[in-house]
């Protein structure tokens, strides 16, 4: 769990010390964006590779490398001078961090036998989720409190420590698949890997701020990324020895759990990013008391992944899949609901909610998808599961953001049609206003002006509220639209029976 743990904190870590980056590197807010674009890239190649790369040399000595460029590329990190080090230290660290969540899911799944690997998708669940929970409310302490610097170097002790439990306690299995001695490299892959995944990220990642397709550079990207990608998929059919085996995909349980998973990481992670931005645009609260909103959710995590864990020993795991994602669109149903004038409480009941049904949605899909994967295949089917869950995660918050800035655009339009002075609504208050202002600082000709700009600024506001309102409403959809799609996946195996090979 610990390698997965920092390798997700990392990716949310830096969002809320990117101004303080940015000073300290002197660097503008869209070269500042790299910081994160360039580790986000770099990981997303390098997750469904590791199955091959494990292969290569040895499932053990790739986590262990990997662990080592991750804990000294945050080190270097953290004391970067400009802002090309920076992103060099980032690519590098992003490297090394696209291993552990894979392999560390692999681990655990080929170690369990099934009547004990609900417990261990408890216990790694707790580092996949609690990653993105913790980022904002660690990286907003450590820089407000010490300086930039520490998100980074807060990863060495963790780094160094996983080190040792894996030296001590993880080793190869006799059955796990090697490279064959003269077997040939998968090149065409490997190119097409990089350049479909690295572009697609980037649009991902900078779309929205680049206005999407109204950018050359996005728009190439994009171009890029779709050609790529379906030219990978018919390669890695056809190729005998794939770098990333797509095959996998004819179980329809591994098949329909990925797609349960990616479209839940995607309204998750669209929710985790637009409750703490709905705090902090329309209620004034500062980052750190906005990682505090989320901050009980968490703890509720750390309590029920472990409970959750021992269900599916018991319960079949559809029932607990179905049952989370119901909870998981209440949760952000409630939080569509919102308005400006919500105390602490009420934001943070949201998350709590979410913190009851994420765990049922984690365990119950992860035990699902991998239920009938072989012990031997289990490298390259958690790759994929990892990817795809990445994958969701950036689409989601792309989908989020750019919903949000059009909804609002569309909530203004509509508020501003009423501002007119034919509309005693609008033009009483400007006259309140405007005595009030005439009152407090004296008769003036630009205080009507001044009363109608402030009225504005209201409109802004409730016209933002109401985009939020609507994207958490969107959000709670998805989930609902998921629970049908639960009864796809083949019943999994409970108890003691031992794991079912597949057909």
């Amino acid at each position: 769990m610990l390698p997965t743990l920092i390798e997700i904190l990392d990716t949310s870590v830096a969002n809320v010390a990117l101004p303080h980056i940015q000073g300290g590197l002197s660097a503008s807010q869209d070269e500042v964006t790299w910081v994160l674009t360039s580790y986000l890239v770099s990981n997303a190649v390098v997750i469904p590779m590791s199955g091959w790369l494990a292969r290569l040399v040895g499932r053990k000595k790739y986590l262990l490398g990997s662990l080592v460029m991750f804990t000294l590329s945050s080190m270097l990190c953290g004391s970067a001078t400009s802002l090309l080090e920076m992103i060099v230290f980032r690519v590098i660290q992003g490297v090394g961090g696209g291993g552990l969540q894979p392999l560390s899911q692999a681990i655990l799944f080929e170690t369990f036998p099934p009547e004990q690997r609900g417990m261990a998708v408890g216990i790694f669940g707790m580092g996949a989720v609690l990653g993105p929970v913790l980022g904002p409310l660690v990286g907003g302490y450590l820089t407000d409190n010490y300086s930039w610097r520490w998100i980074f170097y807060i990863n060495v002790p963790l780094g160094i420590l996983a080190l040792i439990l894996i030296s001590l306690f993880v080793f190869d299995p006799s059955y796990l698949e090697r490279r064959v001695q003269g077997e040939k490299t998968d090149y065409v892959g490997i190119a097409l890997l990089t350049l479909g995944l690295g572009s697609l990220q980037i649009v991902l990642d900078k779309g929205e701020r680049d206005d999407w397709f109204s950018s050359h550079f996005i728009l190439t990207l994009t171009v890029v990324a779709a050609v790529c990608l379906i030219g990978l998929v018919v390669w890695e059919l056809i190729c005998e020895h794939p770098i990333l085996d797509l095959r996998i995909f004819k179980d329809r349980s591994f098949a329909t759990g990925n797609v349960v998973m990616f479209f839940t990481f995607f309204a998750f992670y669209g929710a985790l990013v637009l409750l703490p931005l709905y705090v902090q645009t329309l209620m004034g609260y500062t980052a750190f008391l906005a990682g505090l909103v989320l901050g009980p959710g968490g703890a509720l995590l750390v309590v029920t992944f472990p409970l959750v864990g021992k269900l599916p020993e018991r319960i079949d795991a559809r029932f607990l899949l179905g049952t989370g994602l119901i909870i998981n669109a209440y949760s952000v149903y409630y939080m569509a609901g919102f308005n400006g004038q919500i105390d602490f409480h009420t934001a943070v009941m949201g998350r709590v909610i979410q913190g009851i049904g994420m765990p049922l949605v984690f365990v119950g899909i992860t035990y699902l998808t991998m239920a009938y994967v072989p012990k031997e295949r289990m490298n390259n089917a958690s790759a994929i599961f990892s990817l795809l869950r990445n994958l969701g995660s950036s689409c989601g918050i792309a989908f989020v953001s750019t919903m949000l800035e059009r909804r609002s655009q569309f909530h203004q339009s509509r508020l501003v049609d009423s501002l007119t002075q034919f509309n005693p609504q609008f033009s009483l208050p400007v006259e309140q206003m405007k005595s009030y202002l005439d009152l407090k600082m004296g008769a003036f000709a630009g205080h009507t002006k001044l009363a109608m700009q402030a009225i504005y600024l209201q409109v802004q506001q409730q016209a933002t509220s109401l985009a939020f309102n609507d994207v958490f409403f969107l959000q709670a959809l998805v989930f609902l639209a998921l629970v049908g799609t639960v009864w796809i996946i083949r019943k999994p195996p409970r108890g003691k029976k031992p794991a079912m090979t597949p057909h």
